[in-house]
């Protein structure tokens, strides 16, 4: 059977940051690949950081990336009630009944887009990612027997919402990136077994990079690496402590880079912030990099991770993260530290022992290229389709 497919996100577009929208756009092509039809249904917002109640986009379909992008106009909201109550669970402070029925009310959403769900239910097939926003919670109860989600969950406060329970428990299958990630599900809802599967995530491993250019470019070598967001729990901060303690410990001239996002608030010696780099001049810079470090506990997957083991470097990661510990140890192409000095000291056994990281990263480049190339994940994915529907 061959399905029409809909992915249902917030906000859309080719340059838009972060992971969950990445995955969007590297499934949605992957699929399309395999022949499915598939379609990107979303709302007028710009991105993440825009207001939430400011339609940016035309509602109307353009084609962006091969993919046709039907957008949606949102309703207006309370933004204050909505961040009275967001505030609350961003610090993992408890909220009532009352409280999570405002952050649903007053979240991202719009009734042309539920509208379009409902006239359209018997011809798609829905995915709906993240979890934690009003499209895919108000999205996914039209019609659950024809919605699957994609929930990036990892611990947080808002996973542990009552309200987000039914929406797990009725859909008709859940999709996860890892084994870690499934379990975290398990015990927060009543999934059935045969309703969930860990697919992961399509990763691009068409490029190839050049440590030497990197170096020659930007006059950097054998540097510890941190991509991304350096925002709300990221642990940016912990990494740039940890990284001057041992500086402090070794009196070590090592040198810590950050690529992507804002740079950090507090630098202290060693540090350099490149901001966002060309996309070849990131892979180049993995592969010149001593280490990658993600030392975030709030992961479902990492797709840096991954690009800093196909680039064929190792990966150090926060051993609080259940996920990117599994994938270390399921990869053998990381590390993992509890605290300050585990940290500086794969540091400096890394640095001491070149063979090790070089079979480290090896080894994790194997990894990805036998479980997320993006025909292997559109194959699993279809593969679950025919056992779903």
């Amino acid at each position: 059977m061959r399905y029409k497919l809909a992915f249902v996100i917030p906000w859309y577009g080719e340059n838009i940051a972060g992971g969950a929208e990445a995955e969007c756009r590297g499934l949605a092509k992957a699929l399309a690949r395999q022949g499915l039809t598939v379609e990107i249904l979303t709302t007028c917002v710009r991105d993440f950081r825009a207001d939430w109640s400011e339609n940016f986009h035309p509602a109307d379909t353009s084609l962006e990336g091969g993919i046709p992008v039907r957008r949606f106009r949102v309703r207006r909201r309370d933004t204050a009630a909505f961040d009275r109550v967001n505030t609350r669970l961003m610090q993992d402070l408890a909220v009532s009944a009352a409280e999570e029925e405002i952050y649903l009310r007053e979240n991202v959403t719009s009734p042309d887009l539920c509208r379009y769900i409902d006239q359209h239910r018997a011809e798609y097939v829905f995915f709906f990612i993240p979890y934690l926003f009003g499209t895919t919670y108000w999205g996914s109860r039209v019609c659950p027997e024809r919605s699957v989600l994609i929930p990036c969950l990892h611990q947080e406060s808002y996973a542990r919402l009552d309200v987000f329970r039914p929406m797990f428990e009725a859909v008709r299958g859940v999709v996860f990136h890892s084994p870690a990630e499934q379990r975290l599900a398990q015990r927060l809802y009543r999934i059935a077994p045969e309703r969930s599967a860990v697919l992961g995530e399509p990763v691009a491993c068409d490029w190839t990079a050049d440590p030497e250019r990197f170096r020659r470019q930007y006059s950097l070598s054998d540097f510890l690496l941190y991509a991304g967001r350096t925002d709300g729990g990221k642990n940016a901060d912990l990494l740039l402590d940890y990284f001057e303690r041992h500086l402090h410990r070794t009196r070590a001239q090592d040198h810590l880079v950050f690529i992507g996002g804002k740079p950090p608030d507090f630098s202290p010696d060693g540090v350099r912030a490149l901001g966002f780099l060309p996309r070849q001049d990131q892979y180049d810079c993995y592969a010149a990099a001593l280490a990658l470090c993600v030392p975030g506990v709030k992961e479902s997957f990492s797709l840096v991770m991954m690009e800093s083991w196909l680039a064929g470097r190792p990966v150090i990661v926060n051993a609080a993260c259940e996920v990117t510990t599994e994938f270390c140890r399921l990869s053998g192409g990381g590390l993992y530290f509890n605290n300050a000095a585990e940290f500086s000291e794969i540091l400096v056994e890394l640095r001491a022992n070149s063979e090790l990281a070089g079979r480290l990263g090896r080894q994790g480049r194997r990894f990805v290229l036998e479980h997320y190339s993006p025909d292997r994940v559109a194959a699993a994915y279809l593969r679950a389709l025919d056992a779903w529907f």
